[in-house]
């Protein structure tokens, strides 16, 4: 059982928390790109330093769950049920992020990551780093064993369904097709007959 953070995560957490609700909330109040590192920090009430410690870039601000979702989609793979197959796990986790990116209140922010060249240059490069992790993950199951190629490609059209679903007027709809057409990208990968969930302990 994983023991729950400290008095000292806690605290951490809740400024990171905070620098990120304040940087979002100037952004759709002002623009992005009428806010700077400094606004964000001085109205968060903390120093630079202490903003630069929590997210790498002003970019990052905006996609505060970025290192979050990369765990939840690896850990999809690695921390899946005994026999669970890989494809309904990993369509499960992108079901959960997709329903977080089309809740009430977000149309707003992706608008604005939309109307800046600099959001959406750090979105592709998020959604490229994320494929890369899921690849791994992938490929480093013994109970899988794919080549590098298909692993890579699997990760890589899971993380395109995740982004197409979110943009689809019935996500839904779109998650149901996109995965119809996975699933059937995987089963060419398998060996005759081979299942691809983990073995039981």
């Amino acid at each position: 059982m994983t023991a729950p953070p400290g008095r000292r995560e806690r605290k951490k957490a809740a400024t990171r928390q905070k620098i990120a609700d304040t940087a979002l909330r100037l952004f759709l109040e002002r623009g992005y790109e009428a806010v700077g590192i400094r606004d964000v920090a001085a109205e968060a009430d903390v120093a630079v330093t202490t903003l630069f410690s929590h997210f790498a870039s002003k970019e990052a601000l905006v996609f505060e769950r970025d290192d979050d979702f990369e765990q939840r989609l690896t850990r999809a793979v690695t921390g899946r049920a005994p026999d669970q197959p890989l494809i309904p796990a990993l369509r499960r986790e992108i079901e959960a992020l997709v329903r977080h990116c089309t809740a009430d209140g977000a149309a707003p922010i992706w608008r604005m990551i939309d109307e800046s060249p600099a959001l959406r240059e750090y979105e592709e490069s998020m959604r490229l780093r994320h494929a890369e992790s899921l690849a791994a993950a992938i490929a480093a199951d013994p109970e899988l064993s794919p080549t590098t190629t298909a692993s890579r490609t699997i990760a890589r059209f899971v993380i395109d369904a995740y982004s197409l679903a979110r943009e689809a007027a019935d996500p839904d709809a779109a998650l149901d097709e996109i995965f119809g057409m996975i699933e059937a990208a995987w089963a060419v990968t398998r060996p005759s007959g081979e299942p691809d969930g983990r073995a039981a302990l």
